[in-house]
């Protein structure tokens, strides 16, 4: 099967490798999407992100077609078009024609939504709800997101508007940005753009200069300064990004202030496969009952190292404008 895979040198190629046979109790998925995450890029740069490599095929998230299914397999059927946040629990990455994976991390796709639509939802989705479920949040809190139009943000704006969170203050890089934003139910008012001067001091201002109780960082470096200085003494800071700096820690430390720590690959190394099915499944339903919308979503190209730069460039630049990164497969 076609393959983008990491050479020897650490760069990516095109490649061809056996097509994985599944176990007794996983299932093959034929890929008709996957999505792109900074942690693709993230991987081939960071030393603590490189960790994390278990597969010289990258890739997190996919939609596709069950063709073939293990001896042991109960609940789906071949020809089912499903979903998956496969993470590091598949036979190889995603940025491939197939892939294994436990039937246990498998939900079927919204039959109301496409399979790019379908492959934008795994690893964003479970990163939004993960933060929602962890914070408890009151609908008195005041919450800052940065970089509110991300895959994460995006996700996670829809759920908060959906339990009628209001007090959201988010940042945006746009005007498209902020159409999106507009769109998913919050108002012009709670939305500041990033790239005017003076990011701090507009944000307090909107804030009714005052600080925020809940900080969520979808940025990291200079953006997880900022967001650091604006909160509350004993507040919450939610690191989502692994890219906070000296700087930032030690206002953070200094303020007292409690750091919540998002990972989905937690829930992988300790195969909690319940965490991804139920939380997916959650998910795919408010989007199947109009609860909250489908992510929107730009086509980068078909599978394919040319491809996979594109996005790994768009992702680094911040060019994504409030769209998930997909590539289809043939």
């Amino acid at each position: 099967m076609k393959v983008v895979t990491i050479n020897q040198y650490g760069q990516l190629e095109d490649g061809s490798i056996p097509k994985p046979i599944p176990k007794d109790h996983e299932i093959l998925i034929h890929i008709k999407a996957s999505g792109f995450n900074p942690i693709d890029y993230q991987m081939l740069e960071n030393e603590h992100e490189r960790k994390l490599i278990s597969s010289p095929i990258l890739g997190r998230e996919l939609a596709g077609i069950i063709v073939e299914m293990g001896s042991q397999v109960l609940e789906f059927q071949i020809g089912d078009e499903v979903l998956c946040a496969s993470g590091s629990m598949g036979s190889n990455g995603t940025y491939a024609e197939f892939i294994t994976v436990p039937e246990a991390i498998v939900v079927l796709k919204p039959q109301k939504i496409s399979f790019e639509e379908a492959a934008a939802i795994p690893s964003a989705a479970l990163t939004a709800l993960q933060i929602f479920n962890r914070l408890q949040i009151s609908p008195k809190n005041t919450i800052l997101i940065t970089g509110a139009t991300g895959g994460v943000g995006s996700f996670l704006v829809k759920i908060l508007v959906a339990h009628k969170i209001k007090n959201i203050m988010a940042t945006v890089g746009s005007e498209d940005s902020t159409k999106l934003l507009l769109n998913m139910g919050l108002k012009e008012n709670q939305i500041v753009n990033y790239k005017l001067p003076n990011l701090r001091d507009n944000l307090l201002k909107a804030n009714n200069n005052q600080p925020f109780d809940i900080g969520i960082d979808l940025v990291g470096n200079e953006i997880a300064e900022i967001t650091a200085e604006l909160l509350k003494i004993n507040g919450t800071y939610v690191d989502v990004t692994f890219m906070t700096t000296t700087k930032s820690r030690e206002t953070l430390f200094n303020k007292g202030i409690s750091i919540l720590n998002i990972s989905n690959y937690a829930h992988s190394v300790t195969k909690n496969y319940a965490y991804y099915k139920d939380n997916l499944q959650h998910i795919s339903k408010l989007i199947q009952d109009g609860t909250i919308s489908p992510p929107s979503y730009k086509i980068v190209g078909k599978l394919s190292t040319e491809t996979v730069l594109e996005a790994h460039r768009i992702l680094k630049n911040n060019q994504t404008k409030g769209n998930k990164l997909i590539m289809i497969h043939e």
